[in-house]
């Protein structure tokens, strides 16, 4: 006997029950169900199901009690038959490459969504779904940290990666929006390990220059760092050059600096959520394990590399002890860490904003440039500018909802 193939699309009011009718009439005429989904907006339900059924008297019968079970249901039901040479095409992109791209802001218009999906759409994608990842917004209560992210899961053949990152990146800068771009990989789907760069990362401030304004050098040390920090000196040199400028500076003043130190917004959120989901989390710094172990008992961080202040008689000497913690090395600790842990590189989250950050960001499985630099931003894979360090949340796929279970 020839089977038929329906798509039967739903729309209407939700309400409880109402899929377990539907599935129930299939049931009955002992349909098989090839695919299902359902999506639902301010109580409005669509749900779409793909059927096989018996041709003949069962399809016939079958279509009318779907009709007369939606009508008592009140709601609109639709049939599109589908050939057998259409269905074996659609089962055919199954194997095709799946992407995942995350819009963040402060709250998203229709111009930022429809450049992006434009861009999906000249490269002949699809889009398989879309999903909100952050809480309803109140239209009469004024938040108090505004943020918007949706995810879009998209499918086919990407040739050239980079263009199509461009191009994203040129409507983040016009329109002032996010977009991550990520391949749908088991490995994104489960990360494990995540490290930051600690100063203008983690806290708003960089250390250095906090401790050079108390020495009387603020002005000196500032114009080092921000020339370390465009990536026009080496960072090695423009270090030796601002710890000399330190010497003298008493120990007590690094720890009113430490028990001031801003926490960028967001951070707790993040580290928060990671702590209860299993994450292991590290600082990687170029400034001074002196602020990284405040910081890890503050937040609970599981580890600390950065550089140690070399303090006698409760001053400052102008020297460190051990190896200067640089770019090559915070890359060097990520990758032991990982070892260490039996982590996979690819479940690997890096998050920077100086140059000094960019090989770390590139050997993580997802490299986040945070509030950075032009430079960094380019050569980034992903970057957050829009909103607090718990963007970072949405870039793993989290909703709102699993993340304040904890708050």
């Amino acid at each position: 006997m020839a089977n038929e193939i329906f798509l039967l699309n739903i729309s209407g009011q939700d309400k409880p029950g109402l899929t377990s009718s539907l599935t129930g009439v299939l049931a009955k005429y002992d349909a098989k169900v090839l695919d299902i989904g359902q999506a639902n907006i301010h109580e409005t339900l669509s749900l779409g199901i793909m059927f096989q059924i018996e041709s003949g008297k069962k399809s016939a019968a079958v279509l009318k009690d779907l009709l007369f079970k939606a009508y008592e249901l009140g709601i609109t039901a639709k049939f599109s038959p589908i050939s057998s040479q259409d269905y074996e095409h659609w089962v055919g992109l199954q194997g095709k490459d799946r992407y995942i791209i995350t819009i963040l802001g402060e709250k998203l218009a229709a111009e930022q969504i429809s450049e992006v999906t434009k861009v999906i759409s000249e490269k002949n994608l699809n889009i398989d779904s879309i999903k909100r990842l952050t809480g309803r917004i109140s239209l009469e209560k004024k938040a108090d940290y505004p943020r918007a992210s949706i995810q879009l899961s998209i499918r086919g053949q990407i040739d050239n990666k980079a263009e199509f990152t461009e191009k994203f990146m040129k409507i983040s800068k016009e329109l002032n929006v996010d977009i991550a771009f990520q391949e749908d990989t088991i490995y994104r789907r489960n990360r494990r390990l995540v490290c930051f760069d600690m100063d203008s990362t983690l806290i708003q401030a960089e250390v250095i220059d906090e401790l050079a304004e108390r020495a009387g050098v603020g002005d000196k040390v500032k114009a080092i760092t921000e020339s370390a920090m465009q990536g026009e000196i080496d960072f090695n040199e423009s270090f030796i050059k601002r710890m000399k400028l330190l010497e003298g500076l008493s120990e007590e003043v690094l720890k009113d600096v430490a028990q001031n130190l801003p926490i960028t917004k967001g951070a707790r959120r993040l580290i928060d959520t990671l702590k209860s989901y299993g994450f292991k989390t590290a600082i990687l710094s170029g400034g001074f394990t002196y602020f990284g172990e405040y910081l890890k008992d503050e937040l609970g961080i599981d580890y600390v590399y950065a550089n140690q202040l070399e303090i006698v008689d409760g001053k400052l000497t102008g020297n460190y002890i051990g190896e200067i913690v640089n770019g090559d090395k915070k890359a060097e600790y990520l990758k032991e860490i990982a070892r260490k842990e039996n982590i996979n590189i690819s479940q690997t989250i890096a998050v920077g904003d100086g140059a000094n950050d960019l090989q770390m960001l590139n050997t993580a499985g997802l490299g986040i440039a945070f509030h950075a630099k032009p430079k960094v931003k380019d050569n980034a894979q992903s970057s957050i500018s829009s909103i607090g360090l718990d963007g970072v949340l949405y870039l793993l796929g989290y909703h709102d909802r699993h993340i304040d279970l904890f708050e």
